[in-house]
């Protein structure tokens, strides 16, 4: 049984779905293993991760819409320090996940067909997001 573990930095432009697939994927195959189970855990409160359809790109933007629909940036939130876009980026974070879980089959992560791997940015500037990434197997 080995382990490889490893800090990426994901740079966003704006609030929305950033595909990592093939930077999570180049990554994986680099460190050589047959099987295991790869974790990604995202370090912040106000990014999350999903797997969601690659496909289409009208997934995105409709996941996108729903967030800010359900929660929707309001003057009537207490925690305001960094904008209105605040408070909204950790309900939305709340509403994900910050840990993937994904096993590595015959040395491919076992994704589905249309499934890719999102950082799912939900502040509206630019941010510099850190994900580590845990690989254990054979």
């Amino acid at each position: 049984m080995r382990q490889a573990t490893t800090i990426l930095t994901i740079d966003t432009r704006r609030q929305g779905l950033v595909e990592i697939s093939d930077t999570i994927t180049d990554w994986v195959d680099a460190q050589g293993f047959d099987t295991g189970l790869l974790t990604i855990f995202c370090r912040h409160t106000s990014a999350s991760l999903l797997i969601q359809e690659n496909a289409a790109r009208e997934v995105r933007s409709d996941l996108e819409a729903y967030f800010a629909r359900i929660a929707p940036e309001s003057p009537d939130y207490a925690h305001d320090d960094e904008g209105p876009d605040d408070m909204p980026a950790h309900l939305r974070t709340a509403l994900t996940q910050v840990q993937l879980t994904i096993p590595l089959v015959d040395g491919a992560l076992a994704l589905g067909t249309w499934q890719g791997i999102y950082l799912f940015e939900h502040r509206r500037r630019p941010h510099r997001r850190t994900l580590a990434l845990h690989l254990i197997g054979e």
